[in-house]
């Protein structure tokens, strides 16, 4: 199955199959969450403990430094807001409602 830019769940095959290496970041998660993580980029301390948590890869590294969250494959874990450190408290999951 080719897998379409910005496919959403819908598109996913029955089951879950996804049948051609690397193309989970085709498929556009984002929505299923309920909740969100807000970013302070002031408060970050550029440990990378969100990236190197993230079951989902959604957090955008760039030049080496955490440049926030990418809401497009963010499912609303929170494992990022768990393990930032308390002292920076950088990440504070949000109820994720639509404007």
């Amino acid at each position: 199955m080719k897998v379409k830019p910005n496919s959403g769940w819908k598109d996913i095959p029955i089951g879950g199959l996804i049948d051609e290496p690397g193309t989970a970041a085709e498929y556009v998660t984002g929505t299923w969450r309920t909740y969100k993580p807000v970013w302070s980029s002031e408060k970050c301390i550029q440990c990378l403990r969100c990236w190197i948590f993230c079951p989902d890869s959604a957090v955008k590294v760039v030049d080496g430094k955490i440049a926030g969250p990418n809401y497009q494959h963010c499912k609303g874990c929170g494992i990022c807001a768990r393990h930032c450190p308390p002292k920076a408290h950088a990440l504070d999951m949000v109820l994720d409602v639509e404007e």
